[in-house]
């Protein structure tokens, strides 16, 4: 099983490369948000437990994320491997993510960072903004918010990796089929 961890703050195009990436490589995209929704509507022991604590407006418990990411695991035994998506967002969510790989046999093979520029994700999530409806993505300042929040907590998921030597930075900016050539050079080569 190939599992990889598309990484990059929000505008770097992990929504557009990940649909290309599952298509290409045949993986299934594994997004945390995706599998709350899920569980909660199938209304699982997991479930009622991350909606009680949705509802009152706390971060759901990594080991609640945790056992979704497992069940989902065991659901689909029979795919070529996972593309994770906005997960793990910590470090701590990062080993705990490990150690559950590691018991499945399936560890993380490589994590993809996308690098772009503040002022280039400034401008996509702009241009985001006049379509998607978001409002998070029509006022700079809550962009560059998002950005340095995203530097300040997240970025620390890739020193972790680092330590494995797992993380490969990926030019972010070009056209969309260069990115993605660049993120399937880096699969092919460890698959």
């Amino acid at each position: 099983m190939f599992n990889l961890i598309l990484f990059g703050p929000p505008g770097s195009g992990k929504g557009t490369q990940s649909e290309k990436l599952i298509a290409r490589f045949g993986l299934k995209h594994l997004s945390t948000g995706d599998l709350l929704r899920s569980e909660i509507a199938k209304q699982t022991a997991l479930g009622v437990e991350a909606k009680k604590v949705m509802d009152k407006g706390e971060l759901v418990p990594d080991e609640v994320v945790i056992g979704m990411i497992s069940s989902a695991i065991d659901h689909n035994a029979n795919v070529k491997g996972f593309l994770f998506d906005g997960f793990p967002r910590t470090a701590a969510q990062a080993e705990a993510l490990d150690k559950l790989l590691a018991l499945k046999k399936a560890p993380i093979a490589v994590m993809l960072a996308l690098e772009v520029s503040e002022e280039e994700l400034v401008k996509r999530l702009m241009k985001r903004g006049e379509t998607s409806g978001r409002s998070d993505d029509t006022n700079e300042s809550v962009i560059r918010a998002r950005i340095a929040e995203y530097h300040k907590k997240t970025a620390v998921v890739a020193d972790y990796y680092r330590k494995f030597d797992k993380v490969t930075m990926i030019e972010g900016e070009g056209s969309i089929d260069e990115i993605f050539s660049s993120l399937c050079e880096v699969i092919d080569s460890k698959i």
